[in-house]
This record gives C-alpha cells, sequence and structure tokens, in this order.
C-alpha cells in the first residue's frame, strides 16, 4: 500500500475508535472533538488519494446515502430561514458543522469499506467496538476511583489535555456518601449505557455461532461480561430499554441458545459479580436501586415532558420545524432554562425539522433495515456462520438503540453515523462472493 493511502487507513480506524470519546474535545470556535478533527483529516486525505488515482467509481451504497446527505442537507437549509434570533442562528451553524463532518464520513466511509476486502470490514468493525469497550474500561477505572480514593480522574487525566471540566457524574447522595455513576469519555451515563447496547447486541449473536475451541469464544465471553457489567453500573433505564429491546429481536433466531451452556455461563457470572457486590452494601443499593425503578421523579416527567411541546411547534412551523439544533433556544424562551436539550431524538427530529425531516428520518431508518435484511440474505445464500450472526447482531443493534432513544437523543452523535457506515457497506462488501 501507498503512504498516502495507509495514511488515509490510520486515519479511518482512529476516527472509528474515537467516536464515543466526547470528552476528548476542545473549544476553538466553537466545541471541535478529537473526532471532528480525525474526520476532517480523513475526509481530506480520501479525497485527495481519489483525485489523485483518478477514480471516479461510486458504490451504489455510498451514491444512495450521498442522496440521503443532499436530502437532509435541503431541511436543514430551508429551515435554516425558520431562525429569528442570532442565538438561534449560533445553534443551527454549531449543528450544520457537525452534521456535515458525520454524515460526509457515511458517504466516503461507504464509499471507503466499498473497496476493500472482507478481511478490512471486519477489521474496521472490531476497532469500532474495542473503541466504545475502551471508554467502557475508562468507565469503570474512573468509578473505582471515585468510589475507593474520591479522586475526580477526568481532573487528573483529561484536563491538562482538553482544558476542560469534566468529572464522573454523582446521581446523589445517602447518609452524607455519593451515588457514581460512570460516564466514561462520553460526558453522560446514559450515553455510555446506550452506546454499549451495540457491542453487546453486534457482538453477542457472533460469539454464540463461534465454533467450540475457536481462539475468540473465550475472550469474547469475557468482554461481553465486562460490558454488561458496566451497563449495569451506569443505572441507565434508556440504556436497559435498549438492550432488552434488542434481546427481544435476537430471542427470534436465536431461541435455541437461550438455555445453551455458552450463554448461560458468562451472564452466571456477571450474576455472582453483581450479588457480591449488592452483599456488601445492600441498604446503600437498595435505595438507589428504588429511586431508578421510581417512575415519578422530576428527571422521569422531564423526559416525558418534552413531548407535550410538539404539538406547539408543528402548529407554527410544520413543514420545517425550527431549524437545526434549536430546541435549546425554543425552550429557553418557553421555561428559562438554557442549553436546554430535548431528551427524546424524535422530540428533537420532529421540533427541529418538522414533519418533512422527520418522514425523511423515517425513510433512512427503513433503507438501513431494508439493507441489513439484504445482508441477512446474503448470509441465508452463502450458508456463512458469521454473516449472518452479524447481520442479526446489527438489526437488533439498530432496534435497540432506535427504542434507547425514546428519551435520549445519542442518534444525532457521531458514533451513530459510524455504526450507520458499518450497516450500508456490509451487504456491498459480502455480495462479492455471490458473484
Amino acid at each position: 500500500m501507498s503512504r498516502p493511502g495507509r495514511i488515509t487507513e490510520l486515519l479511518f480506524f482512529a476516527t472509528i475508535f474515537t467516536v464515543t470519546f466526547a470528552k476528548l474535545q476542545w473549544e476553538v470556535a466553537g466545541t471541535l472533538s478529537l473526532s471532528d478533527v480525525l474526520t476532517a483529516l480523513f475526509l481530506v486525505a480520501f479525497a485527495g488519494s481519489r483525485f489523485a488515482a483518478g477514480d471516479r467509481r461510486f458504490a451504489y451504497g455510498a451514491t444512495i446515502a450521498a442522496g440521503f446527505f443532499a436530502a437532509f442537507l435541503l431541511v436543514h437549509l430551508i429551515g435554516f430561514f425558520n431562525l429569528d434570533t442570532e442565538q438561534a442562528l449560533a445553534q443551527w451553524a454549531k449543528g450544520m458543522v457537525k452534521f456535515l463532518l458525520h454524515f460526509l464520513f457515511l458517504v466516503a466511509g461507504v464509499a471507503y469499506l466499498a473497496r476493500r476486502a472482507e478481511r478490512f470490514y471486519w477489521r474496521t468493525l472490531s476497532i469500532f467496538m474495542l473503541g466504545i469497550a475502551a471508554n467502557a474500561v475508562y468507565g469503570i477505572v474512573q468509578l473505582a476511583a471515585a468510589e475507593v480514593a474520591g479522586i475526580n480522574l477526568d481532573q487528573s487525566l483529561l484536563q491538562p489535555l482538553t482544558g476542560g471540566a469534566s468529572q464522573i457524574n454523582v446521581y446523589g447522595a445517602i447518609e452524607g456518601q455519593d451515588v457514581y455513576r460512570p460516564n466514561a469519555l462520553t460526558g453522560d451515563p446514559n450515553h455510555l449505557g446506550i452506546e454499549l447496547v451495540l457491542p453487546l447486541l453486534v457482538l453477542t449473536p457472533l460469539y454464540l455461532r463461534l465454533e467450540p475451541g475457536h481462539r475468540l469464544r473465550l475472550p469474547l465471553a469475557w468482554l461481553l461480561s465486562f460490558l454488561l457489567l458496566v451497563e449495569l453500573a451506569t443505572l441507565s433505564r434508556s440504556g436497559l430499554l435498549g438492550l432488552g429491546a434488542g434481546v427481544a429481536v435476537l430471542a427470534v433466531p436465536y431461541r435455541h441458545k437461550l438455555r445453551s451452556p455458552e450463554l448461560l455461563r458468562p451472564l452466571a457470572g456477571v450474576g455472582v459479580v453483581l450479588l457480591g457486590v449488592l452483599a456488601t452494601r445492600w441498604d446503600f443499593f437498595r435505595i438507589v436501586l428504588k429511586s431508578r425503578v421510581d417512575t415519578s421523579g422530576s428527571g422521569t416527567s422531564t423526559h416525558f415532558a418534552v413531548y407535550e411541546f410538539i404539538p406547539n411547534v408543528l402548529a407554527s412551523h410544520p413543514l420545517f420545524g425550527l431549524g437545526l439544533n434549536n430546541f435549546s433556544v425554543y425552550y429557553e424562551l418557553i421555561t428559562g432554562r438554557t442549553n436546554f436539550g430535548p431528551h427524546s431524538f424524535y422530540v428533537a427530529t420532529i421540533v427541529e425539522t418538522g414533519l418533512v425531516g422527520t418522514l425523511l428520518f423515517g425513510w433512512f431508518l427503513w433503507y438501513l433495515f431494508h439493507r441489513l435484511g439484504r445482508l441477512r440474505e446474503i448470509g441465508r445464500q452463502l450458508a456463512s456462520p458469521r454473516i449472518r450472526p452479524l447481520a442479526w447482531g446489527l438489526t437488533a443493534a439498530l432496534v435497540g438503540t432506535i427504542a434507547a432513544n425514546a428519551f435520549y437523543l445519542t442518534m444525532t452523535f457521531y458514533y451513530f453515523y459510524a455504526f450507520a457506515t458499518l450497516v450500508l457497506a456490509a451487504p456491498i462488501v459480502f455480495a462479492r462472493r455471490l458473484h
């Protein structure tokens, strides 16, 4: 491989690995994250290598992705004319920069993967999963440092790097003792919990289909057990909702595996660790768990209350909404609370892009499911022990993410675009075996 090609590959992998590292950001002409910088460099390197080689080919999936990009861009540009204040314009511009970087990466990423071999796709998937796993590792170390030594690990490790203040989430206090929820490098424990849904659901069917004695069987069992423990440590109800929805999808094709040792042994190990932790301070954890299942609290009511704004916004801007990234401006005018997100991807989509944008995103989701259906068909035709589990895992992860975003909006985050890149590229890469 030529040096420019190698640089493009390294930038692509680095971007995929860091898309969940939200805390690695700097205030430079707005908020600039590490993954944003890597994305810009990758896009330049990819475009430069294509131009130098005179390669104007575009894979079918990349062409469709480019069509969606153009359609979303048009919606956001039309929504621009609904902006009323300088604050609204600033929020729109901030959202537009993120949208351009993320969706352009999706288009270029599909085109890039379409040119590479199956082995490269598996490496990309592995690096994406390892990036989320690395985030989880940091979260557990962060939690241990806070619980055992009262140390703010973010202040020690991240603040000198970024210059910004961050810390582990403090959920509350019981008898003077703080209750911590790890947020790792994501900035919010619920974001971490929802992002962990992806590796848990994508890797589980692949693990279950591994042959006895396969070299990855034990490492995957340990990894999935660890990720499940971190998921539980986040105390994220949305994360568990997404995980439950995804498991329900996997229970259909893998119902014969529900009582298998491959599944029960790791779950038993997680159960033993969980019981051991709960037994050390049962009264403390009982109060914490009771608060998380209580749906009458102010946090829960806020998540539901944002849905009440939809009719009012649609009455004034039904087709294209308030404008990209402008829910917080509207919310401040109504409630006085500044910089407040909608805490629901669906509220954000309807309020900020109107009925047109909502229908467009629904079409985009349908297309993702359509391509996953094609991937399952490819796996069936090839009788592949890897492709069909991958297809089911990606499908379950998509369903889980959609469910979890009823009360959060991680589908606007960069990791979802990286995930969509893997979804759209998979049928292109594996369909070559049929020819």
